[in-house]
């Protein structure tokens, strides 16, 4: 069997295009898309990371702001300034990138992020609005495995769909994305049991769980589909995913390759999420809201 690459370029080029139109048509109305990120790291691959945003972001109209607090930031600093730019009005969007300094929890920061500046959806309250079903900005990287699925005309509504892996940064919000897309979705984590028992049922696997190799062709039913979100970095500096993409290949029908899938896709939806997000904060949006209230 051929097995069929699904390439994130040609998609995160599409949306990266959305995102320009969208940031030129709100320059038409005097406001500028900016978002801000919040670096407190020495780590050169998360500092290379975060300047491909702010040049990706220029390259589409829209402002980016690095505030970069340094490599021993304490906690209080990291929220004093988060919660200064939610209250910075021409501040669209926030992202806190990781890692943190040792002592810094996010889970305690991801809250001091106003949830219509939270376009990575890392703040709680963000992931229970997608639990029942309100608006919410869903993490990037859940919204680009649905997105890339779309792509492809790959169905989701009535298919069984397997997600290994948990966290709340990408297993538990494309759960609930995909739910609400009508699929019937397993979730696996390390007390599921042999992982093959759960994937070789799915018609779609995803796989998210941050441990290089871990998905195998044995473990994949033919015809599947399987998207790659695993990003790990071997000794040599290469870039590998969480499937064994040798065993794979010549079984499943699709595969989503690692670099140049889901990663590109994500990067282009937060400069669309930072549009978005300005939209829906710009002053004719926020007068319509105010008028339907009275």
């Amino acid at each position: 069997m051929t097995t069929a690459v699904l390439s994130g370029k040609g998609l995160a080029s599409l949306i990266r295009e959305q995102a320009q139109d969208e940031a030129r048509s709100l320059g038409s109305d005097g406001t500028r898309p900016t978002l801000a990120v919040v670096v407190a790291t020495e780590d050169e691959s998360t500092l290379w990371y975060v300047h491909s945003i702010e040049r990706s972001a220029e390259r589409a109209g829209i402002g980016c702001r690095i505030v970069d607090l340094g490599h021993d930031a304490s906690e209080q600093a990291l929220a004093s300034v988060l919660a200064d730019l939610s209250a910075e009005p021409t501040v669209h969007g926030i992202i806190l990138q990781t890692p943190l300094p040792a002592a810094v929890r996010a889970d305690r920061l991801v809250g001091h992020i106003a949830p219509e500046k939270d376009i990575d959806g890392a703040n709680p309250l963000s992931l229970g609005r997608l639990a029942v079903g309100q608006p919410a900005f869903a993490p990037a990287t859940a919204r680009a495995v649905v997105e890339l699925l779309d792509h492809f005309e790959i169905p989701v509504a009535g298919r069984n769909i397997t997600v290994v892996g948990r966290s709340a940064v990408v297993g538990k919000p494309l759960s609930l994305l995909l739910l609400e897309r009508d699929a019937t979705v397993t979730i696996c984590h390390s007390k599921s049991g042999p992982l093959e028992r759960h994937t070789r049922a799915a018609d779609v696997v995803v796989v998210a769980a941050g441990r290089t190799g871990l998905l195998k062709g044995s473990d994949v039913s033919p015809e599947a589909v399987v998207i790659d979100v695993g990003t790990n970095v071997l000794p040599d500096g290469s870039l590998v995913g969480d499937v064994d993409e040798a065993s794979v290949t010549g079984v499943a029908a699709g595969l989503s390759p690692v670099p140049g899938g889901v990663g590109s896709v994500t990067t282009a939806l937060l400069l669309l999420h930072t549009t978005e997000a300005a939209r829906q904060q710009s002053p004719a949006a926020l007068l319509t809201a105010s008028t339907s209230r009275i």
